[in-house]
């Protein structure tokens, strides 16, 4: 029996600017409209869903596990595991690749598979210190003791600790690493503001068209339950703007702006995979086949954000394919920067022979291959659920296009990366 997996289809929210409407939801609550959003489209029924495995980063302690709160919202059986996975920028991936792993060992048959996020409601603590006092103080029995404890606070304890998208074993933010790593492939400041010109406009023209209202599931939100069906970080700005802009994360001399990195982003996706075989029990045609995927590791303290370059290089030659047999070509945007970088490191000979092992370049990126339908500058990039949108998109695009091979890729936090080549299905 071959356990060949294939990808149905898929669902994404819309994905929203954080601090906007979805303020006041949960993660858990995204993750339902994207997983509900699947099973309508597909038509498939919960009897027959095995299993759910979700990606997240921006944890809640009240739902631990975000796949099985959202999962039972969107109305699946109380039988079905669920799972929640988390590997920074690539959760979804993560999610997506695990149960690919168990729909190939036979363990499964049919899965959803995603990522969700809301940095809308990022949990927001005390410092360790504060904490550190407010631990001991459960030990404190008489009055007395409460009071000395009180009075031993100070204003400062109360302030809060607020998450930043920092390395933690570097203490660099992710716009500083990326600042270092444009100076070493000498990325120029123009060069990344057109870069995210171009990811606006080609996302405006693919909304305006309707294309990426196939991939979003309408969300109503009490209490006036008006659809929300479209992007909200869509904005095309003359490159005159975008130029005029100063430098975000290294001042004041550094190259990345607002304009030319990804925002805070709330959204949730999911797609759903399962066997070949059943996909043909259950009448359902698929629209790709995952044919392969791969994680990869690099140095933290200097190759923070070229993951990409190290796994679509990798995951190419293990396969015995080129750039040119790539027909589509979904790469995750988190800074016009980053994806300047990665696209010169493939092209360099010396690059790919010392880093990655290769013979030669893997070669240029076509860039009328290439994120055609916006990417996460303008589109945004909830950080669980980029993952499950690229994989759709690259689905999608396959079909649109009549391409046979779709190569999408991503970096993370934490120095990974992460690349999959998905063929396009022929009954």
């Amino acid at each position: 029996m071959s356990n060949r997996v294939v990808l149905i289809d898929g669902a994404r929210t819309p994905f929203l600017r954080s601090g906007t409407d979805y303020m006041d939801l949960m993660s858990y609550q995204l993750g339902a409209f994207a997983i509900k959003g699947v099973l309508d489209k597909t038509g498939i029924h919960p009897d027959n869903v095995d299993q759910v495995v979700m990606g997240t980063v921006v944890h809640n302690v009240k739902t631990p596990n975000v796949a099985r709160e959202s999962a039972l919202t969107a109305g699946l059986n109380m039988s079905t595991p669920c799972q929640t996975v988390s590997q920074a920028c690539i959760s979804a991936n993560q999610a997506i690749s695990r149960a690919a792993d168990m729909i190939r060992l036979g363990q499964a048959d049919v899965i959803i598979a995603g990522g969700t996020d809301n940095t809308s409601d990022s949990p927001i603590g005390y410092k360790k210190s504060m904490r550190k006092k407010l631990f001991n103080a459960q030990k404190l029995k008489t009055t007395g003791d409460m009071i000395k404890f009180a009075m031993s606070l100070k204003i400062s304890d109360f302030f809060p600790d607020k998450p930043a998208v920092a390395e933690f074993l570097t203490d660099r933010l992710m716009g500083q690493d990326c600042d270092m790593l444009a100076a070493k492939f000498s990325i120029k400041r123009e060069d990344q503001d057109a870069f995210a010109l171009r990811s606006h406009t080609m996302a405006q023209k693919a909304q305006d068209d309707g294309i990426l209202a196939k991939e979003i599931v309408s969300v109503e939100l009490a209490p006036n339950f008006k659809p929300i069906d479209k992007d909200n970080g869509i904005r095309v700005a003359p490159i005159e703007k975008l130029a005029k802009l100063k430098p975000a994360f290294v001042k004041p001399h550094g190259t990345l702006t607002a304009a030319n990195s990804s925002f805070l982003t709330d959204g949730a996706a999911a797609v759903l995979i399962m066997s070949e075989e059943k996909a043909k029990e259950l009448g359902l045609t698929p629209k790709a086949y995952i044919h392969d995927y791969i994680f990869t590791g690099q140095d933290i303290r200097e190759e923070l954000l070229l993951g990409p370059a190290y796994a679509m290089g990798k995951i190419l030659d293990r396969n015995g394919l080129k750039m040119d047999d790539m027909d589509v070509i979904e790469f995750h945007e988190a800074f016009a920067g980053q994806i300047l970088a990665n696209i010169a490191a493939l092209a360099s000979d010396e690059f790919c022979k010392n880093n990655i092992g290769l013979e030669k370049a893997v070669g240029q990126i076509p860039m009328d291959k290439m994120n055609l339908w916006g990417g996460s500058l303008s589109i945004g990039h909830p950080f669980g659920a980029t993952g499950a949108r690229i994989m759709t998109t690259t689905a999608n695009r396959l079909i649109a296009e009549n391409g046979k091979y779709g190569l999408l890729a991503a970096c993370a936090a934490g120095a990974h990366g992460h690349a999959s080549i998905l063929e396009r299905y022929k009954a």
